[in-house]
C-alpha cells in the first residue's frame, strides 16, 4: 500500500512515541487518514512511564491506547526458556518473540476500533517488517498492512531524522535530533537489543554499550550471590523460596541476573531477508533461568531425547526469529518439547559471580536418570565394569569390518 490509498480509511498504528512514530502519524493525519495509535506495554525496562507515549503522540493529532501485554509477554518468555530457543548462538529471541505478542495483542484492540489496516514503522532493511506483516496475515488476514518505510514517496521525503524534525516543527510538534547515538535500542521484558550506528562496524567493541538492565561483569559485585529456582514441568514456580508467577519470575531474574552482569551477549546473526546483522544483547533473566533449566534437562534427558530436543529447539528458535511463531510446525515442535518438559521438575541452586553462572546443586528432581553409583570411578553397587566387555566386543565387529573393507583412513 501507499499513503494515497489510505485516505479516508481507519488505520491502527503501532507506535513507540519516538520520532518515527510521530512523523508517520502526523503525515497520515495530514493526508486525511483516520489514525488510531496503539502501544504495547511489554515491560520495557527503558520506559520509565509507559503513559508518556500518549503525551508524546497527542500533539500529532492521534489518540493512543496503551495495551498491557506484560503477562502474555512473560508467558512467551517462558516458552522460549522451556524450549531453549536461542538464535544464532547468542540471541534469546527477545525482539522476535515480542513481535508475536505485540501483534496478537494489538490486533484485538484494533478490531474493536474498526481498523482496516495495521501500520508499522519497521525499516525496510530489517526483520521486524516481515514479522509485523506475517503475524498480521495469519492472525487477521482481512487486515491490510502499510509499511511507511517501504513507501518510496516517504523515503524520498524523509531521508533522515533532520527532515522529520523540521516537518514536525512546521506543524507545531516539538522534536529534536539531539546528539548522534552510538547505537539504537529495542527493549521488552525479555531483554534489550542494541544495534546499528557505531555497532555496524566490526572494528567497534561491544563494550561501547551501556547496559540498561544490569552491568558489565567487571562492574558486578565482588562477592558470589546464590540463586535458587524451583521448576515444575519447565516453568519457574519459586525463586529463592518465594512463589512466583511468570511475570514475577522474569522481573526477579532480570534484577538479580542484571546486578551480577549475567546475559551480555554478542551475535552476528543471519537476518530473515538474507543479510547479516550485528547485535549486542542484554537478557539477564532469560540467560539465568534458561541456564538453570538446562541443568534440569541434563539430568532428565537420555542421549537420544537430548538430540531430538536440540533439533526441535533450533527449529523453534528459527521460527520465532522468522516471525512464524504461530505456524503449525512451531506448534508441533513446542508440543514435542512439552513431552520432555513434563519431567523437567527440580530445584536448582547456582552461584552468580561477575557474569558467570556456576552450578551448585540439583535437588528434588524425581525424573533424573543420573545414578551416582553407575557413573562412579570407585567401587560401587552400580554398573558392573565387567559387563561392558560384551558390549565392547559387539562394537568391535563393525569396527573391524570397516577396517577390513578399507573404509577407514588412518
Amino acid at each position: 500500500m501507499n499513503l494515497t490509498e489510505l485516505k479516508g480509511m481507519t488505520v491502527g498504528a503501532c507506535v513507540s512515541g519516538g520520532l518515527d512514530s510521530r512523523t508517520i502519524s502526523k503525515v497520515m493525519v495530514e493526508a486525511g487518514v483516520n489514525v488510531v495509535a496503539f502501544a504495547a506495554d511489554l515491560g520495557q525496562p527503558d520506559e520509565i512511564d509507559i503513559d508518556d507515549i500518549k503525551k508524546r503522540m497527542a500533539p500529532c493529532g492521534v489518540d493512543t491506547y496503551i495495551v498491557d501485554l506484560k503477562v502474555p509477554m512473560a508467558e512467551a518468555c517462558f516458552e522460549v526458556i522451556k524450549t531453549q530457543a536461542m538464535y544464532d548462538g547468542g540471541y534469546w529471541n527477545s525482539t522476535g518473540i515480542a513481535r508475536a505478542v505485540t501483534v496478537r495483542g494489538l490486533i484485538k484492540e484494533m478490531r474493536r476500533h474498526n481498523c482496516a489496516v495495521l501500520v508499522h514503522g519497521a525499516t525496510g532493511r530489517g526483520n521486524d517488517q516481515m514479522r509485523f506483516e506475517r503475524y498480521t496475515n495469519v492472525l487477521a488476514p482481512e487486515m491490510r498492512v502499510y509499511a511507511p518505510w517501504r513507501d518510496a514517496e516517504l523515503l524520498k521525503r524523509f531521508p533522515g531524522r533532520t527532515e522529520m524534525v523540521d516537518y514536525l516543527a512546521q506543524h507545531g510538534v516539538q522534536a529534536f535530533v539531539g546528539t548522534k547515538k552510538k547505537y539504537s535500542t529495542d527493549s521488552n521484558l525479555a531483554g534489550l537489543s542494541h544495534e546499528a550506528e557505531d555497532l555496524e562496524s566490526m572494528e567497534t567493541s561491544m563494550l561501547i554499550v551501556e547496559p540498561t538492565m544490569g552491568v558489565w561483569p567487571a562492574d558486578a559485585p565482588d562477592e558470589i550471590e546464590k540463586f535458587t529456582v524451583r521448576f515444575n514441568q519447565g516453568m519457574a514456580m519459586q525463586i529463592n523460596g518465594e512463589d512466583v508467577s511468570p511475570l514475577q519470575a522474569m522481573v526477579a531474574a532480570n534484577t538479580i541476573g542484571g546486578h551480577n552482569g549475567i546475559g551480555m551477549k554478542h551475535a552476528l546473526e543471519n537476518r530473515v531477508i538474507g543479510t547479516k546483522s550485528r547485535g549486542v544483547y542484554e537478557a539477564p533473566g532469560m540467560e539465568l533461568l534458561a541456564t538453570c533449566l538446562r541443568f534440569v534437562y541434563q539430568a532428565t534427558l537420555d542421549r537420544r531425547s537430548g538430540l531430538l530436543f536440540g533439533q526441535l529447539s533450533k527449529l523453534i528458535a528459527d521460527q520465532i526469529y522468522d516471525g512464524r511463531y504461530f505456524d503449525p510446525v512451531t506448534q508441533a515442535a513446542r508440543a514435542a518439547i512439552d513431552v520432555f518438559a513434563r519431567h523437567a521438575s527440580g530445584t536448582v541452586e547456582v552461584a552468580l559471580y561477575k557474569g558467570n553462572i556456576f552450578f551448585n546443586s540439583l535437588t528434588d528432581c524425581a525424573a533424573s536418570i543420573y545414578n551416582e553409583a553407575d557413573s562412579s570411578m570407585e567401587a560401587s553397587d552400580g554398573l558392573n565394569p565387567v559387563s561392558s566387555q560384551g558390549f565392547a566386543e559387539i562394537q568391535s565387529v563393525e569396527a573391524r569390518m570397516l577396517a577390513a573393507a578399507g573404509q577407514i583412513r588412518s
